[in-house]
């Protein structure tokens, strides 16, 4: 289930919102692809990932990370309130065309980042890897989108 929700969150809905963005409302691809990615890859993807580390962070810990100590849900709990934080500020933003892509470059930045940790961790588990390759994929879109905005500007 958590592969198909993050393929779905990095990659299906975000190249579907986008095209049908394109084909109704026209606009640069970068930006637009750079948008959707921004409000799929990083807000849905980081408002759900929150609520799960706070009401299971075992899964978090010990189901992806390996770390079989209890006392790590604490640390969990406040990785949680991080991806809730990131990923309503990348919706939010979203929804105003004046922001758009721009208010999920923290969120994509915090997701580039920890794609590049997760690349260098050898053995991991499926799930890890599917997390570590979207984490890039979401990271490269919304910065290109944020050089086209700038480049436009």
């Amino acid at each position: 289930m958590y592969i198909a929700l993050v393929l779905l969150q990095t990659l299906i809905l975000p190249l579907v919102s986008g095209v049908v963005h394109l084909a109704v409302a026209g606009g640069d691809p970068l930006v637009v692809f750079g948008m959707w990615w921004g409000f799929w890859g990083v807000g849905t993807r980081l408002l759900v990932a929150g609520v799960s580390q706070l009401v299971n962070p075992a899964r978090t810990s010990k189901g992806i990370l390996g770390i079989g100590d209890p006392a790590a849900a604490q640390i969990v709990h406040e990785l949680a309130f991080a991806n809730l934080s990131l990923g309503v500020a990348a919706v939010v933003t979203s929804l105003v065309p004046p922001w758009g892509v721009l208010g999920a470059l923290p969120g994509a930045i915090y997701l580039g980042l920890a794609g590049v940790r997760h690349v260098a961790k050898r053995g991991k588990a499926a799930e890890e890897n599917v997390a570590t390759w979207t984490d890039l994929l979401v990271f490269v879109v919304v910065a290109l989108g944020i050089v086209a905005v700038l480049v436009a500007a």
